[in-house]
């Protein structure tokens, strides 16, 4: 994400409007929160229910509910529409804290290695490993190479609206990755790697590793779910390797994405379309993956600093309550710790207007890692002290809260996409993981 992101400008919003919307997130953190972990047995390995997913159930609720009350009283579509346009903002808090932990966490992240460079091509391939054949198999046709070539996340459709045009056969697939993603990404995400974590067959720094997917609210969730079931000294190096596994897919990337994995797939595809299209007589949701996407890109809003300001503030904020709640640190003690990691956000909210074309997680991430690193920068003792007091997971419940509140939005063009096209974006997300997580594992 940087600032010449594409979006509608985000109009004006009435001061009693955001103090509603406000509410509802503070609302959907707190019940979160105090429903803590909940974990039960699935086979061999377990469920971990974390606050963070709790708030995006809780979300969808409150939203749902707030739908039916009277104009100017609920959670409307186009209060959804802002709090949707607020989440890119509210994740570079999250960022910033986890580029702090790498900062302090450089030897094992040098550690780490070659482990830590390889398994970029697992998140790359994975996501075509398993998605592609299941979609051949399925009978989806062109479609196939958008749906599973990456992730599916903001620089793929710029890929794939380049090359084809996003009314094309391989526009509509990654539109649909894209929109499955937006809505129950992070939610499959979390699941998932909290039951793979659970059957102990993988080191933890390898699952930290394969959580760094690309994407920003999927990493929060899966290291959430990872970290969870950690001791402490363990959780921290887990979110720092997956920091930096997340910044190294998001700055090589785009590149990775344009010039390697997307020809692989098609030259796969058309290896693999002839053996394997036979097995299914079934059509892809072409169509319907056109009209979601169109309903999709209509939600999409451009905030001005004021409320990219607005974002960094309230998501530091609310994390100090979730803060509170889940680990019992008074929001005065962890005050000032805060205020580091978003005065880091609003420096590189600055630099980006100077160079608006650099990726917003570069910046803050090498930002935050200066600042982390002991002894670097004058007084960085206790700035390390300060902030340390400030726990990561937090920050994922006040962004999946947001997630959840505005999950109700894309609903109907999630339904139009159709079950195939669906089940293979989890596939391609599932693919990411895995694969970067098995490559990791050979190196531990």
């Amino acid at each position: 994400m940087s600032h010449a992101s594409l979006g509608l400008a985000a109009p004006s919003m009435p001061l009693s409007s955001r103090l509603r919307m406000l509410a509802a997130i503070l609302l959907v953190v707190a019940i979160a929160e105090a429903i803590g972990s909940v974990s039960f047995t699935v086979g061999p390995g377990k469920i971990v229910l974390q606050p963070m997913l709790w708030a995006i159930f809780v979300g969808a609720v409150v939203a749902a509910f707030g739908q039916r009350l009277p104009a100017g009283m609920g959670v409307d579509t186009a209060m959804q529409a802002r709090i949707s346009g607020y989440l890119p903002y509210a994740l570079l808090p999250f960022l910033a804290k986890l580029g702090l932990m790498v900062g302090g966490a450089l030897p094992q992240v040098r550690e780490a290695g070659w482990a830590l460079v390889f398994q970029e091509f697992g998140h790359f391939f994975g996501t075509m490993a398993i998605g592609l054949p299941l979609a051949l198999l399925l009978g989806i046709k062109r479609e196939a190479i958008g749906a599973t070539f990456s992730v599916g996340r903001e620089p793929s459709l710029a890929i794939i609206g380049e090359r084809f045009g996003m009314n094309s056969p391989e526009g509509r697939g990654v539109m649909a990755e894209y929109i499955t993603g937006t809505v129950i990404g992070a939610l499959f995400v979390a699941l998932l790697a909290g039951f793979i974590t659970s059957l102990g067959i993988f080191d933890p720094r390898s699952l930290a590793m394969g959580a760094g997917v690309g994407s920003g609210s999927m990493m929060a969730a899966g290291v959430g779910a990872i970290a969870s079931q950690q001791t402490p000294d363990m959780a921290h190096q887990v979110a720092a390797l997956a920091a930096a596994a997340n910044l190294l897919t998001t700055v090589v990337g785009v590149y990775f994405t344009l010039f390697i994995s997307l020809p692989t797939t098609i030259w796969l595809y058309g290896r693999l379309e002839p053996v394997l299209g036979r097995f299914s007589r079934g059509k892809a949701q072409s169509a319907a993956a056109a009209d979601a996407g169109a309903g999709a890109a209509a939600h999409a809003v451009k905030l001005g600093f004021g409320d990219r300001l607005t974002a960094y503030v309230v998501c530091g904020l609310f994390t100090l309550v979730g803060n509170q709640l889940g680990y019992k640190v008074p929001v005065l003690d962890a005050l000032p710790g805060m205020a580091i990691i978003v005065l880091l956000v609003v420096i590189t909210d600055l630099l980006l207007r100077l160079a608006p074309r650099l990726p917003a997680v570069f910046v803050l991430s090498v930002l935050a890692m200066t600042a982390g690193c002991p002894g670097v920068l004058p007084y960085s003792d206790q700035v390390i002290a300060l902030v340390n007091k400030v726990n990561f997971l937090p920050f994922t419940t006040v962004i999946l809260a947001m997630a959840g509140l505005s999950i109700l939005k894309d609903l109907p063009a999630f339904r139009k996409l159709g079950w195939k096209i669906v089940v293979v974006s989890l596939a391609a997300n599932a693919g990411t993981f895995l694969g970067a997580t098995m490559i990791a594992e050979f190196f531990h």
